[in-house]
This record gives structure tokens, sequence and C-alpha cells, in this order.
């Protein structure tokens, strides 16, 4: 009985390598398909934990509001001036605060041993990290969207119309993109997710809130206008300002898109190295 059964299993595995033989082989995926299913994955997982969108939902709405009808009599005499001159930088501060999730979540997969998977698979290296990012600009685009309509209906009308708010929207994803190897590189140095948050959001609060997101530079003590002047958030949201409002400034859109290139080009190479190592 034995000897039959051995027999029929030979049979059989013979059967499956003939058929495997007669078969061609699929095509090996290439870069941009591979990183594209990893950016798919990334949306996946926001359609089975739809919490993941309060932070660019619920938390920019928050931010408008209160501080436009807080803060706004105050600062600018009068809620509507306010409401102008805060919108692009709640804009821009939702979106790079976003950032930050990038790095905690390639930690989640590390420490949870998925990155050790991806890692034996025949694919383009970098493709789950190229492709988390990918699927974190919809993320980017979902809250420049939930601002620029809580805006509208605030009564927000940019002269620049749709197309200055479309590059002003298109500034801003550019610039988290590149930002956001800053935090996967974090992610890889980092023993856990909630050490890379809070590491993340030690540099990226101060460097926001020290800038011109919410007061006009001139407002404050001189050495700390120098250094708002300089802040590359102040010059992002200053860009985004002057696109919305129709007078945009080539020399602060080139500024900002140079140091999205640059963060990308010393961090995007650095994450490769550090994801590769293990």
């Amino acid at each position: 009985m034995s000897a039959t059964h051995d027999t029929v299993a030979a049979a059989d595995t013979a059967a499956v390598r003939r058929a495997i033989a007669s078969t061609t082989r699929p095509p090996r995926p290439g870069p941009a398909s591979t990183a594209l299913t990893f950016g798919w994955r990334g949306m996946l997982k926001v359609k089975h934990v739809p919490e993941q969108l309060l932070d660019v939902t619920i938390t920019p709405v928050m931010f408008v509001l209160m501080f436009t009808y807080l803060f706004g009599g105050a600062i600018s005499g009068s809620t509507g001036e306010y409401r102008d001159y805060l919108l692009p930088g709640i804009l821009v501060m939702s979106v790079l605060f976003t950032t930050v999730y990038s790095g905690v979540a390639l930690n989640t997969d590390l420490t949870k041993g998925v990155v050790d998977r991806f890692r034996s698979m025949p694919i383009w290296r970098p493709a789950p990290l190229v492709g988390s990012l990918l699927g974190d600009t919809v993320r980017y685009l979902l809250a420049v969207t939930v601002i620029m309509v809580v805006g509208v209906l605030l009564g927000f009308r940019p002269d620049g119309g749709f197309f200055g708010v479309a590059a002003a929207l298109g500034l801003v994803v550019v610039f988290a993109f590149g930002l956001s190897w800053v935090f996967t590189t974090l992610g890889l140095l980092l023993r856990t997710p909630s050490a890379v948050m809070n590491a993340g959001f030690m540099g990226i609060f101060p460097l926001t809130f020290l800038s011109n997101v919410f007061v006009a530079p001139e407002t404050l003590p001189s050495a700390l206008e120098a250094f708002v002047e300089v802040n590359p958030i102040s010059i992002l949201a200053s860009a985004s300002r002057g696109l919305m409002a129709g007078d945009a400034d080539g020399g602060q859109i080139l500024v900002a898109l140079a140091v999205a290139a640059l963060l990308a080009a010393i961090f995007a190479p650095l994450t490769t190295i550090l994801y590769r190592r293990g």
C-alpha cells in the first residue's frame, strides 16, 4: 500500500513539474508596479482602520475653527482677515505633521517582522519604502482637500482661483514627500513606534510654531523674526499663500522645492541603506 502511495505521489509531482515547465514564467514585476502595489497596501490599511484618518480630517478642522474664532480678532482685528492668512498655514502644518506617521508605520512593520518578509521577496528592494510614501501622499491630498472645503465654507475665496490653489496643494505635497524620508530614516533607527512618534513631533512641532504659520514674522522679537524668515516651513507657507492669492513669489517656490529635493537626496539613500542592512 505504501509503495502504491509513493508511486502516485511521484506521478503527481512529475505532472506538476511538467505543467510548470510547459508554462511561460511570468515576468518579474518592475519597480513601478511593485511600488504601486505597496502603495495600495497602505490604502487597504486605512480601509480596515479608518480611525487613522482622524489626524487628516478632524484635527485640521479643529485648528482652523479654534484659531480663527478664538484668536483671529486679537491677532488681526478681524476673523475674516486672519482666516485668509491662517488657512494656507494650517494646510502646511497639517500635512507636515502627517509625515511623522511614515516613520511610525515603517517602524511598526519592522518591529512586527513584516519587513523581514519583504526583504525575502524577489522585488525591487526599495519598493516597500517608496510604496508606503506614495500611499501616504493620498493622505496628504485628503488633508488638503478637507481644509480647503472647510475654508470655502467659512468664506475663504482665494484670488489665485482653482489653478493657484492646485499649485499650492501640489507644492505642499511635494515638500511633504521629501520630508517623509527624514522620518522613515528615524523609523529605522529607533526601536519602537512610540519613540518614533515622540521624536518626530519633538522636531516638527518647534519648527512649525517658530514659523509664520500663525503670525506674521514682523510681530516677533528681532532675533526670533530672523529665524522665522529663514525657516523652510515659513518659506513653504509664504509660497502657498502667494499661489492662492495669485501673487506667487517664484524665489520662495524654488526654495521650497530645493529643500524638498535636498531632504530626499540625503535621507532617501540613507533610508535605503539602513533598510537593506536590517
